[in-house]
């Protein structure tokens, strides 16, 4: 039998200024030579009890916490975060975050020098993470896409060598092959005698890579015990409800040889494709192939380094710095919801920029944000912060919409509302919709065309079929 890691007996919390407690009463064993699963609805508490394990609640995030919480078999109350980061390695939801260093190297390097590992151990330690991870130790981590700053968190805890790792949300940003490299590396790492707990939302790509899942669900933790059935009901893909063959209106956006260079590297070489009016555009390609770049130039938050973008969205809109009137037209979801979340209430967050406050309501009704309008944007779980940041673009009735990993963070019920409404903003808008997500179970729902971004350019344009081709839909992942 193995030896239990990480341990929650009776634990019973409440945040500060929130009456309602997160946990109640909650039991939870995580074993060495084990991957577990901890899933959830948006806000159900996830990051609560991984925030207990590594010790920022309550040394960090204050409330009213009972019972025992256990690391390595000992209780962990009064203990050190210093020494609890020996014991623990943890991944956060973020990584912009948790990256300070200017160089992949030097990241990977920071956490071993903080644990005193050798020079000869920390330079082992870097390239063995960079293989197994697929980075590059010599990148600037300032050029790096969101999926490969996903990576590259993880190989910087998997450098420091904890027998324990906490991962949050790990495959948020990453495409499938990195979604089946670092699942790959977990199991390998549990086989070896790590325990391993993962909090993951894209259920499809864990599936086969997990022994142990537990559902935490109104402040309680229960094992579920028909795993491949519980995670196969929110695997399946979500069905368009678009109807086939709409008439699509003139070019709106017209890309020629488009190009983006960036700290002496091509991030785009020469792009080169239309988007027409009413249509919505999925773009495909590999973490760090150049999307996210792709969609701030077609927003105007970034200009090319050579070609050029023509939009034909009505007069006043040349060439120059986007003002006002442009994001009018154009409403843009970042692929980092803190980036664009600055009111202190949900509730005005939406209102910002909506037409009326009837708007604004109805919005916030649809995305069943209503319960949590007079919470601070910047308190909510990040599956929340992504809703309420689709939710505030939408009421201000964009004609173009743009849409970086908007599903991250989303439970399954969350992830088909969220669809749902996006493609209903479209139906009667006749608006445009650019979106990029690596969620295979509702990409080919959001998809007229799509463009498949390789090697610096568009190198493929299709139908839904390309995408369904290119995620794979229809085929089992392999354990690796």
């Amino acid at each position: 039998m193995n030896r239990t890691a990480l341990e929650l007996k009776r634990v019973s919390f409440a945040y500060d200024g929130n009456p309602v407690p997160v946990l109640d009463n909650a039991d939870l064993a995580v074993n060495y030579g084990e991957v577990t699963l901890l899933s959830g609805y948006s806000g159900s508490g996830k990051s609560t009890v991984l925030s207990l394990f590594c010790g920022i609640i309550p040394n960090v995030a204050q409330g009213t916490l009972s019972g025992v919480v256990k690391v390595d078999g000992k209780d962990i109350a009064g203990m050190p975060m210093s020494v609890l980061s020996r014991k623990v390695g943890v991944v956060l939801q973020n990584a912009e975050n948790q990256i300070i260093q200017d160089k992949v190297e030097d990241e990977i390097a920071f956490g071993c020098e903080n644990l005193a590992k050798s020079p000869e151990d920390t330079a082992a330690a870097i390239d063995n993470a960079c293989r197994a991870l697929k980075l590059d130790k010599t990148w600037s981590t300032k050029t790096l896409s969101g999926g490969q700053k996903q990576r590259l968190i993880t190989a910087a805890t998997l450098a420091m060598g904890q027998k324990i790792m906490i991962l949050d949300e790990p495959l948020a940003n990453l495409d499938k092959a990195g979604t089946r490299l670092l699942m790959g590396a977990l199991r390998s790492l549990a086989k070896s005698g790590y325990a391993v707990l993962v909090v993951e939302h894209r259920l499809d790509m864990v599936l086969d890579y997990v022994d142990r899942v537990f559902a935490i669900d109104g402040g309680k933790i229960n094992e579920i015990s028909d795993t491949d059935s519980y995670l196969r009901a929110q695997a399946a893909s979500i069905s368009d409800d678009h109807e086939a063959g709409a008439v699509l209106g003139d070019v709106v956006f017209a890309l020629r040889e488009v190009g983006r260079r960036l700290s002496g590297r091509d991030i785009l070489k020469s792009v080169s494709f239309d988007i027409r009016r009413g249509e919505r555009v999925l773009l495909l390609g590999e973490n760090g192939c150049g999307k996210t770049t792709l969609m701030r130039l077609i927003a105007r938050l970034i200009r090319p380094s050579s070609g050029r973008i023509d939009q034909y969205l009505g007069k006043g809109f040349g060439s120059g710095r986007a003002g006002r009137k442009w994001f009018g037209k154009v409403g843009v979801v970042y692929q980092n919801p803190n980036y664009q979340l600055f009111m202190p209430t949900v509730r005005k967050e939406i209102a910002f920029g909506a037409k009326d406050p009837a708007t604004a309501e109805k919005i916030a009704e649809k995305f069943e944000l209503t319960d949590i309008m007079d919470r601070h944007p910047q308190s909510l779980s990040e599956g929340q912060k992504r809703r309420v940041s689709v939710a505030a673009v939408l009421a201000t009735q964009p004609e173009v919409l743009i849409l970086d990993e908007p599903t991250v963070g989303q439970d399954y019920r969350n992830l088909k509302k969220l669809v749902s409404n996006i493609n209903a903003w479209h139906r009667e808008s006749g608006g445009t919709l650019i979106c990029v997500t690596h969620d295979l179970r509702c990409a080919a729902a959001l998809c007229d065309k799509a463009v498949l971004i390789k090697d610096g350019v568009a190198a493929e344009t299709g139908g839904r079929e390309l995408t369904e081709r290119y995620f794979g839909i229809g085929e089992n992942p392999e354990r690796e």
